[in-house]
């Protein structure tokens, strides 16, 4: 307990400050760190040009916190308590940081101080808020915007040419594709997992034609690489519900004669097939995938989803609905046919310009649901706690 004879602490600052800089962080991630086996964590910002992906355009300097599976955003708050960062004198400091009219310097500059004196090294105004908007992080317009586009069109022959050779002048090893992929993703301001997420959802791909580049393939060459596999699946007996070698299904779209180019690469074809298999059975991107089984159902609304992108992508493009219907029953094996249906397709993937049309919802259209519209009532929750006297009071 002090008294009136006890001895004060004698509290100096230093110059310049330290420039120290607080963040807050979550539970989550407090957890992660200390951890036994702690990640690295990783700044990340956009470059320039992948900044124009970012609907916002006032959201285009920032820099988020990636752990290997989440992101946060980075936000700087004030705050009305000013926090010090202090540290022991350590029995001396500088006559330039201190004015202290009862001692004298001696002639090293240095003023003797008892053992209770502390300096203050900074001072901290505001803190670092780490933020997770509503609706979360995503990869894919990043990706869209620094992947190629591989796209089928007709020549004026009337045969059907891809963006590209299908026939790669020589198969890539999975260290190349690999760094092809990290290369691309380097720039992107979000976790590893989250690009992966998204390099998965965009059927995205690595091709060596005359250079190693990245890929991702439009609607209408996802829809092609489907039709292709699901005719070459029944001419060959693989049943897709059931784990059968993707080699198998490779041999089985393959043309008969030899010399005939492939339809289209063999990693093409194994995206696609990556992302419509099972979750629980599909492997780390890292990982070549070798089996592979579809679930009907989802199967069967990502080839309704991708059939509406490439045939009606705008409203001005829409298509009757009995017509999408029959073409999407056409699409899928014949014990499939009655899993088509509209209640079957994600929620805000397609308007209805009128009753009888349909055309589709790009993503970042789509309305939010109502458990990502809940979100910012969270967030809001956790800024009623800002002030560090309240935020440490629980950790003395």
């Amino acid at each position: 307990m002090s008294t009136q004879d006890s001895r004060g602490i004698l509290f100096t600052h230093t110059r310049p400050q330290e420039g120290f800089r607080l963040l807050e962080l979550t539970p989550e991630l407090e957890e992660l760190l200390t951890s036994k086996d702690a990640p690295v964590l990783e700044l990340k910002s956009p470059s320039a040009a992948l900044a124009q992906a970012v609907v916002d355009p006032a959201a285009h300097d920032y820099v988020n916190l990636c752990t290997p599976t989440q992101t946060y955003r980075i936000r700087q708050v004030q705050s009305s308590n000013s926090l010090h960062i202090l540290r022991p004198s350590r029995g001396e400091i500088s006559q330039a940081d201190i004015k202290v009219v009862e001692e004298e310097a001696g002639e090293s500059g240095t003023l003797n101080l008892p053992d209770e004196a502390v300096t203050a090294v900074a001072k901290c105004s505001s803190t670092l808020e780490l933020h997770i908007p509503p609706g979360g992080f995503s990869a894919v317009p990043f990706l869209e915007k620094s992947l190629r586009l591989y796209d089928r069109r007709s020549d004026d022959d009337g045969d059907i040419a891809m963006g590209g050779s299908t026939n790669s002048t020589s198969p890539l090893g999975s260290k190349e594709m690999r760094a092809a992929r990290e290369n691309v993703c380097e720039d992107i301001p979000v976790s590893t997992a989250q690009c992966e997420q998204g390099w998965m959802e965009l059927c995205a791909f690595v091709d060596g034609v005359e250079e190693v580049a990245c890929w991702r393939p439009s609607a209408r060459s996802r829809l092609a690489v489907w039709k292709r596999l699901a005719e070459g699946a029944v001419l060959q007996g693989i049943d897709l519900e059931k784990q059968f070698l993707v080699g198998d299904l490779w041999k089985s779209v393959l043309d008969d004669d030899e010399e005939m180019e492939p339809p289209f690469p063999r990693a093409l074809l194994e995206a696609v097939v990556r992302r419509i298999c099972i979750a629980n059975e599909r492997p780390p991107l890292v990982d070549d995938i070798k089996w592979a089984s579809f679930d009907k159902v989802e199967c069967t609304q990502w080839v309704g989803e991708t059939y509406l992108a490439a045939n009606a992508p705008t409203t001005s493009s829409a298509i009757g609905r009995s017509e999408f219907l029959r073409a999407w029953k056409d699409c899928l094996p014949e014990s499939w046919r009655g899993e088509a249906a509209l209640s079957k397709l994600p929620n805000g993937c397609y308007n209805t310009p009128d009753p009888t049309t349909i055309c589709f919802v790009e993503p970042s259209q789509r309305q939010p649901t109502n458990k990502t519209a809940s979100t910012p009532a969270t967030t809001a929750k956790a800024k009623n706690t800002r002030n560090w006297h309240e935020l440490l009071k629980g950790r003395r």
